[in-house]
């Protein structure tokens, strides 16, 4: 059975939720040297990335709407299969300067769809 697009952009906007849990007591030092931290943010990017790529296979007009929607997938699939580890730095500044606008988008879409 396939799913609704909205399911996606659940999976999104969880996951987007965990990571400023995740980080909401760090700066880019803290966040640098927990191993523990980088591994679960790392995952949630990861979720993030597939769903948006199932989402833009299934409803490529309602991925559009997402900003950096083949920035977040390529992220995706640096974290999975990059042949170098991609460095904390990186995945921190994604956290702050590109997370808030996704989680932004993915709020916006939902609320759209009448599923807020």
């Amino acid at each position: 059975m396939q799913r609704e697009p909205a399911a996606f952009l659940w999976d999104v906007l969880d996951s987007a939720l965990a990571i400023g849990r995740f980080t909401a007591d760090m700066d880019g030092t803290v966040y640098a040297a927990s191993e523990m931290a980088q591994s679960a943010v790392e995952r949630k990017f990861e979720v993030i990335g597939e769903a948006l790529n199932q989402l833009s296979k299934l409803d490529p007009g309602l991925a559009a709407h997402i900003p950096d929607l083949p920035h977040i997938v390529a992220f995706r699939n640096q974290l999975i299969h990059g042949y170098a580890r991609v460095e904390a730095s990186t995945v921190w500044n994604v956290v702050q300067d590109s997370l808030p606008k996704l989680l932004d988008a993915v709020q916006s879409l939902l609320g759209g769809l009448g599923k807020s």
